[in-house]
């Protein structure tokens, strides 16, 4: 198949998959996880194969597609949309390992899924050939869906005041502990439980992947796969995966809002919800916010697949910065929009039942991932552009 008809499929499989997580939702929060059967979905469908490696059964495609893929899915169930964001997401940052890493994982089975926990809290030991790791991590989204982990940590520095070396590092499940506690009120189904490993593992070099690879597109990985997208800022890209469902979310909440309350009557009052000044203008900013995020969103992913790293080539920093507030803002922007749906649409929405409430919940929680904070985005741009220093390195 052509790159187009694979987008075409895709897009038409995400479509078609709506409905059916739809009505899953209540079942995916209760589980705590994605119902395996939606797993399986998303598996035959090819969706955490968009950015894969071709060598390893992926289609290498453009990071247009993931997101528009992801926005989709949000519009059913935000959980299933986060997960696929988080996971698949990974499997173009293997793409950026050493080929053995790569190997290591799919070498048997190229459909195997990673996790993660970037929190950069592990406890790091370097020895001969690579490091010894310990630690417990958080927030490791769709974890019982996946045989391997990506865990952060930091190298420390060889010599005495050196800068310690901010790296990934892939462990297989067999050498960490899944502690079931995701007990939350919003992603629900995300499983975004903790990783421990208690007493050190070894990790081998290969194993590794240093921030400033991912910065710098300068990655071992890129060797072999020679695909520009290999190259994209990690940075850029990773936090946009947490940001994008909330704009898909909001979609879902504008229809459902107008299903429910078109031809819905108050009880207080008598008056048609239809004609209330509020409500119309909070479904006016909504329908603005989707339109905006959707609009920032592709003129940050032209600007970055145009402006492919490689080599001595590096995107001017100040592009990044504002570029990375951009990202940050999404989420930031759609909570406030689904909140005045939401208190537009009284009493009612409250109930767990309710179509907007869950939606509510999800993008509530979503937005207060560290990534989608603006605030030390924004103070980091507003900084810089007064002459002050650079303070986010994952850019």
């Amino acid at each position: 198949m052509t790159d187009n008809a694979i987008v075409t499929q895709l897009v038409a499989d995400a479509r078609a998959l709506v409905p059916l997580i739809k009505e899953r939702q209540a079942e995916t929060a209760k589980l705590g996880k994605l119902p395996e059967e939606t797993i399986a979905a998303m598996q035959q469908s090819g969706f955490f194969r968009i950015m894969q490696p071709k060598r390893f059964g992926g289609f290498e495609l453009n990071p247009h597609v993931f997101f528009e893929v992801q926005q989709i899915l949000a519009e059913g169930c935000m959980s299933t949309a986060w997960v696929l964001g988080v996971v698949a997401i990974h499997n173009w940052q293997l793409g950026m390992f050493a080929d053995q890493a790569q190997r290591d994982v799919w070498a048997e089975d190229s459909s195997v899924l990673i996790s993660s926990s970037y929190m950069p809290v592990g406890k790091v030991e370097s020895v001969g050939g690579g490091y010894m790791l310990s630690g417990h991590w958080g927030f490791s989204s769709g974890s019982k869906h996946c045989k391997w982990a990506f865990l952060g940590g930091m190298v420390p520095p060889k010599e005495e005041g050196g800068a310690p070396d901010y790296r990934t590092f892939l462990v297989p499940i067999s050498d960490y502990e899944i502690v079931d506690n995701w007990d939350v009120s919003g992603l629900e189904g995300t499983g975004s439980n903790d990783i421990v490993i208690k007493d050190p593992v070894f990790v081998p070099e290969h194993r590794t992947h240093r921030s400033y690879d991912g910065f710098s597109g300068q990655n071992p990985g890129c060797v072999e796969n020679t695909n520009p997208i290999f190259t994209l800022p990690f940075g850029q890209i990773f936090t946009r995966a947490v940001a994008c469902s909330s704009i898909g979310a909001l979609q879902g909440v504008i229809e459902n809002y107008v299903t429910v309350n078109k031809d819905r009557v108050g009880v207080n009052d008598g008056n048609r919800v239809a004609h209330d000044p509020n409500v119309q203008m909070a479904i006016a900013e909504a329908v603005a916010t989707v339109s905006e995020c959707r609009a920032i969103l592709k003129e940050d992913l032209d600007f970055f697949s145009e402006n492919p790293q490689s080599g001595d080539m590096e995107l001017d920093i100040n592009e990044r910065i504002r570029r990375r507030f951009n990202a940050s803002l999404i989420s930031s922007k759609c909570t406030d929009a689904v909140n005045k749906l939401f208190i537009a649409c009284g009493a009612q929405g409250i109930f767990r039942g309710h179509p907007l409430n869950r939606a509510w919940l999800d993008v509530n929680a979503g937005r207060t991932h560290v990534a989608n904070n603006p605030f030390k985005f924004g103070r980091n741009l507003g900084g810089t552009l007064m002459g002050q220093p650079n303070t986010d390195f994952f850019l």
